[in-house]
């Protein structure tokens, strides 16, 4: 059976790092990859929603893979999203990954037209095959990009054999069953939404990728931890907290990570810029509501990492 235990765990999904000037800061992903290594996370997940990828260049996003490379190889699960709006592209961004020796890839479906399944297939089944010796992973995220993972279209994925898993963003808990079921022996699923961390595990994800986690990535662990030695009144009691904290960070007029960015300069000393138009950046009031969020990160901390 396959090894999947590089997949299993807290794997936060790695911010885009900016310098004054709004550029791509290699300085700022090195130093947030060192962050994440000290903080003992199963792996990263670069170039995703978290990392901004629709607002970068190819060029760009080589940069931060290039970089997150430099500090995490042999320390951390490294999965690189490389889908972009066209085929060529992601083919392009899939091969530079596989030669940087990342463990897996991952794709969106191909977002604005809405293509038939076939489409998407082979639109996925090409990016896999610029990479034909590293892992592919599915992202569902029918909420942003428009489109299902449907049983039919996984199961067309399925004959594809580097196809090792599902990153599942849409909200029914039961679809993680499923693509668990459909997937047999030595697939991985991983939870999506952070808010449902806890109940996704409990319906059989092998651990979660997430966009809040790296605020607060010790929190994460620790419901890990929990689920895993069968806590489960400690690990509801914290994924409850962890949502509150969550609807903090949602509560500013700036975009959440922003919010996010914001918080790891206070609790981390980690300058990673703003976050790139069109998405808004924070007011003078969002860096009180960051603050808060901030506080609300360190009693949580208090109360369960006791």
């Amino acid at each position: 059976m396959k090894d999947i235990s590089k997949y299993q765990g807290i794997i936060p999904a790695f911010y885009a790092c900016y310098d004054k000037n709004g550029g791509v800061s290699p300085e700022g992903v090195r130093a947030l990859t060192r962050y994440f290594v000290e903080k003992g996370v199963k792996g990263v997940y670069v170039g995703g929603s978290s990392g901004e990828c629709i607002y970068q260049s190819v060029a760009e996003r080589k940069t931060v893979l290039e970089n997150v490379m430099a500090e995490a190889k042999g320390k951390l699960t490294v999965i690189c999203h490389v889908a972009c709006n066209n085929t060529r592209d992601s083919m392009e961004l899939a091969a530079h990954a596989q030669a940087q020796g990342v463990d897996a890839i991952a794709a969106i479906p191909p977002i604005y037209f809405h293509l038939p399944e076939y489409a998407i297939a082979k639109y996925w089944n090409d990016i896999s095959s610029a990479a034909s010796e590293t892992d592919f992973v599915i992202y569902n995220i029918p909420q942003l990009a428009g489109v299902a993972l449907t049983m039919p279209l996984f199961r067309e994925m399925l004959k594809n054999p580097r196809v090792a898993a599902v990153k599942n963003s849409s909200m029914p808990v039961q679809d993680i069953q499923m693509f668990k079921a459909e997937g047999g022996e030595g697939f991985v699923v991983f939870n999506g939404p952070d808010e449902q961390f806890i109940s996704g595990r409990a319906m059989g994800a092998d651990g979660g990728i997430g966009g809040t986690y790296g605020a607060m990535p010790e929190l994460f662990l620790k419901a890990d931890a929990l689920f895993r030695s069968h806590e489960m009144e400690k690990a509801c009691a914290l994924q409850y907290d962890i949502n509150e904290i969550i609807y903090a960070m949602c509560a500013a007029k700036g975009n959440m990570y922003a919010v996010i960015k914001e918080i790891l300069r206070i609790r981390a000393g980690l300058d990673l810029g703003g976050v790139r138009e069109p998405l808004f950046n924070l007011t003078a009031e969002d860096l009180l509501q960051a603050r808060k969020a901030a506080e609300m990160i360190d009693a949580a901390m208090a109360r369960h990492l006791r």
